[in-house]
């Protein structure tokens, strides 16, 4: 009779039980989650996620890396990383690997060909960022971070809803266009009860490599003046090195290469505030 009963197919009440507890189990597992967010695209939002990770993981954490930037997903290939994840003996994905500490769940992984385009609507990627939750085996970590698209759509409300311990990360850079979209960032926060930890202004100067002198291209302080102005923490800066576009290209780790540079320096200060900041709580 059990054999029997295995057959029958589960219906749609059971099957997103069965999920929901997958969902819940898979995230006590997790002590933090951070979802990273920008107002607008091209701020450096996924480079400042993926080393934000890459700085966690050299501190001796246990981090993952979960892509949610369904349309451009570049975490893969940022770190490069290539394949798909396994299916271990629970039937669940294990993430890439990128090192003992530092696992990655992103679409790209599933595409046939990395350039295909992801063409969904609301329901189908709020299933899927479900089941990077729920189907994917992400164990014991210290750290999700989460890259989320531009912008204040599906995806980041979706985290808001599936993982109601998030706390987002905002990233800007310091000219008035980006901080714009950065206060709309901030308002659907505080809409969706998502607990804002901080601002990071990236793109923060550039030091000229024949005279030394700092070049504010984009303008300086405006991530700051905006954390004050809304009531936020300010978690630092990070200047620009062309070196990291690079690497971003290569796939290649920026810190490890550059291990001295001020952009190292800056995402080590930062995840050095996040963790002393997380121990206080």
């Amino acid at each position: 009779m059990a054999d029997i009963m295995d057959k029958v197919p589960k219906s749609p009440k059971q099957v997103k039980e069965d999920q929901d507890a997958s969902v819940r189990s898979s995230l006590g597992r997790i002590k933090n989650k951070f979802i990273v967010m920008s107002g607008k695209g091209g701020v450096g939002k996924t480079s400042t996620a993926v080393n934000l990770s890459i700085a966690l993981a050299r501190k001796g954490f246990q981090v993952g890396i979960m892509d949610v930037d369904l349309h451009g997903p570049d975490v893969p290939r940022m770190l490069g990383l290539v394949g798909m994840p396994d299916l271990n003996s629970n039937r669940k994905l294990t993430p890439l690997r990128y090192s003992d500490r530092l696992g990655v769940i992103s679409m790209e992984s599933f595409l046939p060909q990395r350039d295909d385009a992801i063409i969904w609507r609301g329901p189908l990627k709020f299933s899927a960022i479900r089941q990077f939750i729920a189907d994917v085996e992400w164990g014991e970590l210290d750290f999700l971070i989460i890259d989320a698209p531009p912008g204040t759509g599906d995806e980041p409300l979706t985290v808001a809803q599936q993982i109601p311990d998030a706390r987002a990360i905002i990233v800007t850079t310091p000219q008035e266009v980006a901080l714009a979209d950065v206060r709309k960032s901030i308002s659907f926060c505080r809409t969706v009860k998502l607990e804002i930890f901080g601002l990071v202004e990236n793109m923060s100067g550039l030091t000229c490599p024949h005279c030394g002198e700092k070049i504010d291209l984009f303008g300086t302080g405006g991530g700051e003046r905006t954390a004050t102005d809304m009531g936020i923490r300010f978690l630092g800066r990070i200047p620009i090195d062309p070196q990291m576009v690079a690497c971003g290209d290569l796939g290649r780790s920026f810190q490890e290469r550059y291990a001295e540079s001020p952009v190292t320096q800056a995402f080590s200060e930062i995840t050095d505030t996040m963790t002393s900041l997380i121990a206080q709580r």
